[in-house]
């Protein structure tokens, strides 16, 4: 009978000798597993910080752009971009050109996407000497009701990156309901959001920074619900 009983104590001192085991290991597996989840984390968050540092400087090298879509492609080959661009300045914002920053730099055509479905427009880049002759050609364009060469409509609009295009395109909705909250919101070049609240102007590169920001009120957390 002791001797039973002994066999039975060996027996569960080895069971929980390696049930012990086991735990330790369970527990440097989930130590490891949860270190490879923050390396995996900090590697993204890189990962993004670049691609968000390189679309910045891009955007940036892009800032004194105009581009010029619609105008027919024989125009341009015969005339050149720059001086075809010239003529629409003539035609649609003719006091502009008596102005010193409305210089053009350089002007050439941007590369089309080839699609049999859907033919793209024409585009040309027009580069500014000055990021102010961009603002205020663009902001002319704006308050006519339409844009034309030689009659014909085409479209003026900011050089942007298709990245800073979708950017811009996402704060659509919070856009929306902070215009209908009266918290005047904008967007800043090139895809930064703006609002005012409690006196101040806080400013967004991008969702995730302002979710982690109404977390923190109440009020906006509410007036976003459904949004963000």
């Amino acid at each position: 009978m002791k001797n039973t009983i002994l066999e039975m104590r060996n027996s569960l001192e080895a069971l929980n000798s390696r049930v012990e085991d086991a735990e330790e290991w369970i527990s440097e597996v989930d130590k490891r597993l949860a270190e490879i989840t923050q390396a995996e984390q900090k590697r993204e968050k890189r990962i993004r910080q670049n691609e968000y540092s390189l679309r910045e400087l891009w955007d940036n090298i892009k800032h004194a752009n105009i581009r010029t879509i619609g105008v027919p492609a024989e125009d341009e080959r015969d005339k050149g971009a720059e001086n075809l661009f010239v003529e629409i300045i003539d035609e649609n914002f003719p006091n502009l050109r008596k102005e010193t920053d409305i210089q053009v730099q350089e002007a050439q055509r941007a590369p089309n996407k080839i699609s049999s479905k859907r033919p793209t427009p024409r585009h040309i880049i027009i580069k500014m000497s000055k990021i102010k002759g961009k603002e205020r050609i663009l902001k002319a364009a704006r308050a006519r009701p339409q844009v034309t060469y030689k009659g014909k409509p085409i479209r003026l609009s900011v050089d942007f990156s298709a990245e800073t295009l979708q950017a811009r395109r996402e704060w659509h909705d919070v856009f929306k309901v902070l215009k209908g909250k009266n918290l005047q919101p904008r967007i800043l070049y090139p895809s930064r959001l703006s609002f005012r609240m409690e006196g101040d102007i806080k400013c967004f590169p991008d969702k995730q920074k302002l979710k982690e920001f109404i977390t923190k009120k109440p009020v906006l957390q509410e007036i976003l619900k459904g949004v963000i």
